[in-house]
Parts: C-alpha cells; sequence; structure tokens
C-alpha cells in the first residue's frame, strides 16, 4: 500500500492548528496561537503560510516530502460533504467571504499556496456549508426563507467514519444520530451517509449552549427588536455570542458551572440540566428520520468529556439505541483522514462549482 504524507491545516480567530499524518497515523499536531487580523487579508495568508513552513522545519521534515494538503473550508455557497479539490472559484469565494466572513475561509487559502510552491495539491474536506438536507426539512412557514445547513460537518462526519470503522461496518451502512457539543451544539441525523437534517446553532435553532440562545419565541424577539433596548447588531450578539448561559448564569464556561453544581448551586443545576433537556429533545426529534433503524447515537465535541454531561443525556436518549461517547473533537484527522480516503479510491473527489445545492427547490418554491 502506498503512504502518503497529508499536511492538515485549521485556522481559528487565534490559532493555527497545523497537523501531519502518515496515511491515518499522526506525526505532529501543533497549535500556533496569534491575533487575528483580517480573514480575507493576502498578508495573513502568507503569514500562516510561513508559520506552517516553520513549523515543518522545525521537525525536519521538507516541504517537498508532503504528498497532498488538506485545509480547513469556510465561505463557501452550499454543497454536498466529502473530499474537493481546491480551484479557483473556491479560493475566490473563500476570499470574498461569499457565506460568511470566518477564520476557515483562510484554510484553503494557505493549503493551496503551500501546494503550488511544493507542486502537489490541495484539497478540503466536508467545509461548514455541507448541505445534504431532505427538501421537507429546508421548508419554512415564511415564503422565501429556507432553513440554511451550517454546522461541524468536519467533525461531525469524522466520528461517524470512526465509530462504523470500530464496529467493522462503512459510515454509508448506517443510520446515526452525531451530537456536538461544543460552544455550537449542532444535532445530525446522518442517512447512509448524508446529513439529511441538523439544527442551524450560528442562525439560533436548536437548543441553546453556552452563549447561544437556541430556538426562542418569535413573537418575544420581536418585542426586544423593536424595543429600542438593542441596536440590530446587539441583538446579533445576543442570539449568537451573549445568550445561553452568558445570559443564564454569567458564564460560558461550562467546567465553572460544574464546580458551581459540586458546590450545591441550584440555579447553575437548572440552567444546566435546561440544556441537556433541550440537547435531548432534539435528538428525540431528527429520531423520526430512522424509525427502529437507527444504528447508534454519538455525543462528541469539549463538552463529551463529561460525565455528568453524557449521563444526563444518554438517561434521556437510550431508548433511541445505544449511546457512543467520542469526547474532544477530531477535526485534523478529519482534514487529513478524508484526503487519505480519496488517495486510496474509498471516497471519490469532487468538483465545487458554487451553485447552491438546493438551486432546484428554490426554483419549485418560486
Amino acid at each position: 500500500m502506498n503512504e502518503y504524507k497529508i499536511l492538515a491545516i485549521n485556522p481559528g480567530s487565534r490559532s493555527l492548528k497545523i497537523a501531519l499524518f502518515k496515511n491515518e497515523e499522526p506525526i505532529f499536531n501543533e497549535t500556533i496561537y496569534y491575533t487575528q487580523k483580517n480573514y480575507d487579508s493576502e498578508t495573513e495568508v502568507q503569514s500562516k503560510v510561513q508559520m506552517a513552513i516553520d513549523t515543518l522545519k522545525n521537525h525536519n521534515i521538507p516541504l517537498s516530502s508532503i504528498d497532498a494538503f488538506s485545509g480547513r473550508a469556510g465561505g463557501l455557497e452550499s454543497m454536498d460533504g466529502g473530499v474537493y479539490l481546491v480551484n479557483d472559484l473556491m479560493l475566490k469565494h473563500a476570499r470574498e467571504g461569499y457565506s460568511m466572513k470566518h477564520a476557515s475561509n483562510l484554510g484553503i487559502q494557505i493549503a493551496e499556496e503551500l501546494a503550488k510552491q511544493s507542486g502537489k495539491k490541495a484539497y478540503t474536506v466536508n467545509p461548514v456549508t455541507v448541505d445534504e438536507l431532505q427538501d421537507v426539512a429546508k421548508i419554512t412557514g415564511i415564503n422565501g426563507i429556507y432553513k440554511q445547513s451550517i454546522f461541524h460537518a468536519l467533525n461531525q462526519k469524522e466520528v461517524a467514519h470512526q465509530y462504523a470503522k470500530s464496529i467493522g461496518k462503512t459510515y454509508e451502512e448506517l443510520n446515526l444520530i452525531v451530537v456536538h457539543l461544543g460552544s455550537g451544539i449542532t444535532i445530525g441525523a446522518h442517512k447512509h451517509g448524508k446529513v439529511i437534517d441538523v439544527n442551524n446553532a450560528l442562525r439560533g435553532d436548536g437548543p441553546f449552549t453556552t452563549g447561544r440562545t437556541g430556538s426562542t419565541f418569535a413573537q418575544d424577539i420581536i418585542e426586544l427588536c423593536f424595543s429600542e433596548k438593542y441596536t440590530k447588531e446587539e441583538m446579533h450578539e445576543l442570539i449568537t455570542r451573549k445568550g445561553g448561559m452568558i445570559s443564564l448564569l454569567g458564564t460560558n464556561d461550562v467546567r465553572e458551572v460544574l464546580k458551581q453544581i459540586d458546590t450545591g448551586n441550584q440555579k447553575a443545576k437548572l440552567v444546566l440540566d435546561s440544556m441537556l433537556y433541550q440537547i435531548s429533545k432534539q435528538i428525540g426529534s431528527v429520531s423520526i428520520n430512522f424509525g427502529r433503524n437507527l444504528d447508534g447515537i454519538i455525543l462528541t465535541g469539549a463538552m463529551a468529556k463529561s460525565e455528568y454531561i453524557t449521563n444526563t443525556i444518554s438517561d434521556y436518549v437510550s431508548f433511541l439505541g445505544n449511546v457512543s461517547i467520542f469526547p474532544g473533537e477530531l477535526e485534523m484527522e478529519a482534514l487529513s483522514n478524508g484526503v487519505y480516503r480519496a488517495l486510496i479510491g474509498e471516497e471519490k473527489i469532487k468538483e465545487y462549482t458554487g451553485i447552491p445545492v438546493d438551486e432546484k427547490l428554490r426554483n419549485l418554491m418560486k
């Protein structure tokens, strides 16, 4: 079997994660911290490229020895899940922040520049704009407003692959519910390799989180918007960053909340238990897609490290199926493993077209 060295690049707002894998085995995994300046600045891209090159030098690994580069992608049009070869349109959309301004927009730009310098190819795997929703999951009660698919596709799909491998199956053979428990919480229904329903935590859909309001009564939101207490920008902040636990308890640190519970703080317990109840309700909601054919429920993300959290959710939903815990996140493994599967022929390498995947649906509903 051929051996491939794959460099994974995952930029965040204040850090750059760089990991090198030989096939599916990690060689190193490092995080470099910095102050983010501009998501679409060429200077920012070049500075991160140099960080990656310097990291390789520190490990005595020549850039020329890397077989493929995999960068996290953001800012793109909705697309099917899978592995994509980076092309000019993808780079253009990432630079523009076509669908969102986010640090992940830099990932494929960095990967492409490294690939260009080494004469190799750059890829991306399961961007945040992966959209495999079934049509009935996209319709809302307001004409012209559709449910958008923005979720933790990279980690959700990787843990699903890992779970399938652990039981001797393929991801495409299974029906799974994957629950990402981080600062954003997304619950996806994975049906034979497609995420056919998932909440959009970024836009206020689903359970409240450490900093997001989650689904809230529309009439109450309208009243707040017209109360003159908040500007438009402040309402966005409330929904996406200052809601949830921050609004209710004044902190977004779950570890601190768990400590408060240990000291007998009943309010902290009620708020956390309410969040876990809402997560469990969302799991139950998407379970209707499987009937009696659910193969498992997977809890992943940083909060899955807490037994209090995983045990509480398991107590609610274990009647639906077996609950497995994959604590933390596997984003770096996901970026590399997806490309590896494509290089050995287990996955098809796709082309980014920039055409929204639900174009036919939108035309039908006009």
